[in-house]
C-alpha cells in the first residue's frame, strides 16, 4: 500500500514499496503540456489502468471514494451516466475502441469512469485505449489538469473526435466490402459485412447513451460549469450529436446494402436453378428418343433402321425445346 502525506499525495519511496510496476500514473500540465510526474500533486490527473485489488484499495483510501462509485466504474457492462455522492463526481462515458481479431479489425466501446473529487481528477478503465494513451503521451496540447471541469470536457471531446474517426474508417471498410461484393459474392465479405453491423450498432446504443449523459450535465445539477466550461460543453455535444447521426446513417446504408445484396444471392441461385433445370430437360429429349430405339421389344418405330435417325430426331427436339424455353426466359 501506498503511503501518502494526508492531502492525496505520496511519496516516491512509497512507490517504491509497490513491489511491481504499477498501472496508477500521474499527469500534470508543465508549460502547456501534459507530462508524467513521480508524485501526486494537487491538481493532478490521476490515471488508472487495469487496476488490481490493491490499487483499487489505494483509491478508496487516499482519495475518499465512495465504494459504490469505484464499484460502477468496475463494471464492465455499465451503460454510461453520471452520479455524485459525498463529494466525488462519477461520469462514466462509453468510449469506442478499434481490435485486430485474426485478419478483420474490429469496433466496439468500453465505458470510461472519469471521477471528480476536490483536488484531483481520476479516471479508470478496465483496459488500455487510445483517448486516455493520447493524453498520458502528451499528444494533446493545452488541456490544463487542474481546471477539473474543463479537463474532463477535453476527454469527452476526445471521445466524440475518435467516434468521428471510426466512424470513417468504417465507411471506407463498407466501401471496399462492397466493391468486392460486385465482383463475386462470398462468405468472406458477408463476414466482413456483420461484424462491421455489429460495430455500428454498438456505436449507435454507446453514443445515445452517452448524449443522455452529456444533457444531464449541460443543465448543471452535478458539475459547476463556468462561461468556458459551457461553451466546450456545446461542443462536445454537437460532436456527439454528429456522431449518432452518422452512425444512424450507416447503419442504415449497411443494412440496405446487405438486404440488397441478399436479394442478388438469391436472385442468382434462382437463376443457376432455372438454367440447370432448362438444361436437364434438353438433356433429357436424346436420352428417351436413344432408349425408344436401343430397345429390341419396341417395334415399329420410323425409319428404325437407319442409324443417323435417331441423332438427327433428338437434335431436331432438342432445338425446338431450346427456343420454346428461351421465349418463356428460362435461358
Amino acid at each position: 500500500m501506498y503511503k501518502t502525506n494526508g492531502d492525496g499525495t505520496d511519496n516516491g519511496a512509497s512507490r517504491m514499496k509497490w513491489g511491481r510496476s504499477t498501472m496508477i500514473n500521474y499527469y500534470k500540465t508543465i508549460n502547456g503540456r501534459i507530462e508524467e510526474i513521480k508524485t501526486c500533486e494537487q491538481g493532478c490527473w490521476v490515471n488508472c489502468i487495469e487496476p488490481e485489488d490493491d490499487e483499487v484499495q489505494y483509491l478508496l483510501d487516499t482519495f475518499n471514494i465512495p465504494p459504490e462509485l469505484m464499484r460502477s466504474a468496475l463494471d464492465e457492462e455499465e451503460s454510461s451516466h453520471i452520479d455524485s455522492e459525498d463529494g466525488t463526481t462519477l461520469i462514466i462515458i462509453d468510449a469506442p475502441m478499434v481490435e485486430k481479431v485474426n485478419k478483420n479489425i474490429t469496433y466496439s466501446t468500453m465505458p470510461i469512469a472519469m471521477m471528480i473529487t476536490d483536488k484531483h481528477v481520476i479516471t479508470v478503465a478496465l483496459h488500455e485505449n487510445t483517448v486516455l494513451s493520447e493524453f498520458s503521451e502528451g499528444v494533446v496540447k493545452n488541456v490544463m489538469t487542474a481546471y477539473k471541469t474543463h479537463f474532463v470536457l477535453h476527454i469527452m471531446l476526445r471521445m466524440a473526435t475518435k467516434y468521428l474517426q471510426y466512424l470513417k474508417q468504417i465507411d471506407k471498410i463498407n466501401n471496399r466490402i462492397e466493391r468486392e461484393l460486385r465482383r463475386s459474392a462470398q462468405n468472406k465479405e458477408l463476414h466482413q459485412l456483420l461484424d462491421i453491423e455489429k460495430s455500428l450498432v454498438y456505436f449507435s446504443s454507446s453514443l445515445k447513451a452517452d448524449e443522455l449523459t452529456l444533457e444531464k450535465i449541460m443543465r448543471g445539477r452535478y458539475i459547476k460549469l463556468y462561461d468556458e466550461d459551457q461553451d466546450l460543453l456545446e461542443d462536445v455535444l454537437i460532436e456527439f450529436k454528429q456522431a449518432v447521426d452518422m452512425a444512424a446513417i450507416h447503419l442504415n446504408i449497411l443494412t440496405g446494402t446487405m438486404d440488397v445484396f441478399a436479394s442478388i444471392i438469391s436472385n442468382n441461385l434462382n437463376v443457376i436453378m432455372k438454367i440447370q433445370a432448362s438444361l436437364t430437360l434438353l438433356v433429357s429429349v436424346p436420352t428417351v428418343i436413344s432408349g425408344f430405339y436401343g430397345m429390341n421389344i419396341v417395334t415399329g418405330l420410323p425409319i428404325d433402321e437407319y442409324w443417323w435417325f435417331p441423332i438427327l430426331l433428338s437434335g431436331v427436339l432438342m432445338l425446338i425445346l431450346y427456343i420454346i424455353l428461351r421465349k418463356k426466359g428460362m435461358f
